[in-house]
């Protein structure tokens, strides 16, 4: 597979093809309703990362809008070892959507419909040493999403409209608060560091289970650094020595500023520089 002279291919349908050449219909329920799931995995060194809990996570999605998976595990691997071999950068990020297919407008699942499958690769850049160093700014806002954020869906909405009103406010990400209590940010998972205490809100319906979440947890057990499940209150945000982001494009972030105020003394703190270490020599060994 490394060997393969075309570059720059996608997948769709049964067919790898430049993106250009790349078309569905006006009826397909993914451009419609919105009615698909997605899945984003990291590649690095050409080495797909955590496959296995994605695909995981791709099955839960699945489920959850009740469509059933059009390939098996070792098929999904072998496509996306083909994505990977077919496109030049050692580093990628990976991008599967799959949607209930074609058919006539109507809110109701349609009989024998064949899911339409995409896949597409592109490049996956590392945060900048300047902006680990410094770290990011971030704004808090009212989660108003619906309640089945667990559901890694196509119909971004919500999200798209947080993490602008975030960018609007020269800020990477938006922090969102349900009925007091933090769920995650727009596009990523959130953790809080109080009282030297690494604290992550709980996996539930509210957030998206994040692989790289659950890299972070394993990382500071296996390390000895303090971390409680908990929920998370709005006010120990707002007092936090520490914020830190999670995602599989970004890896972990330090959050230095919230609502235009300082994060503790407005730096990277200790229990980030730990991670983020850690969590750079775990990826470069882990499939």
């Amino acid at each position: 597979m490394a060997n393969m002279s075309i570059q720059n291919l996608v997948y769709l349908n049964g067919s790898f093809i430049p993106i250009e050449d790349a078309r569905i219909s006006v009826l397909d329920r993914g451009f419609i309703f919105g009615d698909g799931v997605y899945e984003v995995v990291p590649v690095y060194s050409r080495r797909l990362f955590r496959l296995t809990e994605h695909l995981r996570r791709l099955q839960n999605s699945l489920e959850g809008i009740r469509l059933k998976n059009p390939h098996l595990d070792v098929e999904w691997r072998e496509l996306l070892e083909k994505i990977v071999a077919s496109n030049e950068s050692d580093d990628q990020s990976i991008y599967l959507q799959i949607t209930r297919g074609v058919a006539p407008r109507d809110h109701s699942f349609p009989e024998d419909v064949i899911p339409t499958v995409f896949i597409m690769s592109s490049p996956l850049l590392a945060p900048s040493k300047e902006l680990v160093a410094t770290g990011v700014s971030a704004i808090t806002a009212n989660d108003n999403r619906w309640l089945r954020c667990d559901i890694k869906a196509t119909s971004l909405l919500p999200n798209v409209l947080l993490r602008q009103k975030a960018l609007d406010e020269n800020a990477v990400e938006a922090l969102l608060l349900r009925e007091g209590f933090l769920t995650e940010g727009s596009t990523s998972n959130i953790f809080v560091v109080k009282s030297e205490m690494l604290l992550a809100p709980p996996k539930s319906y509210l957030m998206l289970p994040g692989i790289t979440y659950d890299v972070v947890l394993e990382l500071a057990a296996a390390h000895d650094i303090p971390h409680e499940i908990r929920n998370v209150s709005e006010y120990e945000i707002r007092t936090a020595q520490e914020l830190l982001l999670t995602s599989s494009t970004k890896g972990i972030m330090s959050i230095t500023h919230l609502d235009g105020k300082s994060v503790g003394n407005g730096k990277p703190g200790k229990i980030f520089l730990q991670l983020y270490q850690l969590y750079q020599n775990y990826k470069s060994t882990v499939m």
